[in-house]
């Protein structure tokens, strides 16, 4: 694809979450698809995915959460919403390889979720799993473990919700 046909595609919109333990630690997941990013074995991100047409955010964040880390809403309490929409591009050479080459990228809200179940509650063997393996991070190193294209929307959510963390 050219690069003015991919900066005529539109947005795909999504939601992410920032789970939080106890402790301020946030969950990351490695992503099984790394390799469609073009990342290596570098890909790790909060949970996150697509809203369904009608869907509202945040009945959105909790079905994703849900469905990527078996985390039910009864195991968490929504601390905080971002005050608006964040977007990011995707690298061009990947355009082609995620979504059927229909979004140029996502625009996302975000939410950070206290969790408050135990570990042994997370289960990221899904019926559709999105991670091969899971860990708890300081939000001091998340943003180095993101993959690079996302880094600057980390970077803004945790300094948005640091207080809370």
């Amino acid at each position: 694809m050219s690069p003015d046909e991919i900066s005529a595609l539109p947005y795909r919109p999504n939601v992410g979450i920032m789970l939080a333990n106890p402790k301020g630690l946030i969950f990351a997941g490695q992503r099984l698809d790394a390799a469609k990013l073009g990342t290596g074995e570098t890909a790790w991100q909060a949970p996150q995915g697509g809203i369904d047409e009608g869907e509202d955010p945040l009945e959105a964040a909790l079905r994703e959460l849900e469905e990527e880390t078996g985390v039910s809403r009864d195991l968490v309490t929504v601390e905080a919403e971002y005050p608006g929409w964040l977007t990011y591009d995707l690298p061009a050479e990947v355009v082609p390889r995620i979504w059927k080459g229909r979004f140029r990228g996502q625009k996302q809200r975000w939410y950070l979720m206290r969790f408050h179940g135990a570990d042994n509650q997370i289960v990221i063997e899904t019926a559709h799993p999105e991670f091969s393996r899971w860990t708890w991070l300081d939000p001091r190193d998340l943003v180095e473990k993101i993959v690079p294209f996302k880094r600057d929307i980390y970077r803004e959510v945790i300094a948005k919700f640091e207080d809370r963390l």
